[in-house]
């Protein structure tokens, strides 16, 4: 019986992997269309075939992924800036709405021209919010992309 073969697409871009695996499951007999219905493979035997292999079940590699301290230390990562950042954030945002609500005399302070502090304020939040997204995504680049990477290689050897 052939084996389906087929691309696994991050294989390609990472050196020293291969770039197709076998595929666990075998690919369905074909019958003929004089053939007897006692000829064609039954799907329980195609099942008993895989599980005869000593693949782990993939809830248990999952798990001890999950429990490991390489993951640990991705999640802290990512919340060691986003927690901070998005604190960060919404104190500016609801700033910026406080002193609209409390301050208006102040935020229409003519600063240049047509524009006023709330205009600069509005503006800022702008600003910030690219400024913000091009950090969270240099940071993640920076110090969790390679490790959350080499995690996943890991973790797809094990189901292999």
């Amino acid at each position: 019986m052939a084996q389906q073969q087929s691309f696994d697409w991050w294989a390609g871009r990472v050196p020293g992997r291969p770039a197709a695996r076998q595929a666990r499951v075998p690919a369905p007999a074909a019958a003929a269309p004089s053939a007897a219905p006692e000829q064609v493979a039954e799907p329980e035997q195609a099942s008993e075939q895989v599980s005869e292999t000593s693949v782990p079940a993939a809830g248990e590699v999952y798990r001890a992924v999950q429990s490991s301290e390489a993951f640990d230390a991705i999640r802290r990562s990512h919340r060691g800036f986003v927690l901070p950042a998005t604190a960060l954030f919404v104190g500016w945002y609801l700033l910026y709405v406080l002193a609209q609500a409390a301050a208006p005399a102040l935020m229409r302070r003519q600063v240049a021209g047509p524009l006023n502090v709330a205009w600069l304020l509005g503006l800022g939040q702008f600003a910030s919010t690219f400024v913000l997204t091009w950090l969270y995504a240099r940071n993640a680049r920076t110090k969790r992309d390679r490790a959350a990477l080499e995690l996943r290689w890991d973790t797809q050897d094990r189901l292999r």
